[in-house]
């Protein structure tokens, strides 16, 4: 990969974490999950996008499968809130020091209150952006949740 990697990579090598880089070429076309998913041969249900959300005024990450959507309710109820709405993508990239479709839920900027769906755990590995796009880390579920300090929780509704 070259140079130091992504504040992701940094991130997971100092936790101590397996974890596998993926890469592929980024089209621009449809979703970046749903392309990631398309171009590395992995089922979208083991593909997951990290999205930044508002929780009663405070960022707040979701983690969940490109397959479904970020259930707000879910997500304020997981972590004791009670009105959720995505976060203005400025504000997400700001937060996070990633770009809009390279977001990571590690080595962020600055370290969000994190939720993580539980149908990661179905999974012996699951993909996430290893912050930039064209790069996703393969992780073991539980290394996921324990790096980001996060809870898990039924967070992704299906369309």
């Amino acid at each position: 990969m070259g140079g130091r990697g992504t504040p992701a990579t940094v991130a997971a090598a100092r936790g101590g974490i397996a974890f596998t880089l993926h890469t592929y070429t980024v089209t621009g076309t449809g979703s970046y999950g749903e392309e990631a998913a398309g171009a590395l041969g992995v089922p979208p249900e083991r593909m997951f996008k990290t999205l930044v959300a508002e929780v009663d005024g405070t960022l707040t990450v979701g983690v969940v499968p490109v397959a479904g959507r970020l259930d707000l309710k879910a997500l304020a109820a997981a972590v004791g809130g009670r009105r959720a709405r995505l976060a203005d993508p400025a504000a997400a990239e700001r937060a996070t020091g990633y770009v809009r479709g390279g977001i990571s839920p590690l080595g962020q900027r600055r370290r969000l209150r994190t939720v993580v769906d539980s149908s990661a755990a179905d999974h012996e590995t699951v993909y996430v952006s290893a912050g930039r796009r064209g790069l996703q880390m393969e992780v073991a579920p539980a290394d996921l949740v324990r790096l980001t300090g996060a809870v898990t929780a039924s967070i992704a509704a299906r369309d």
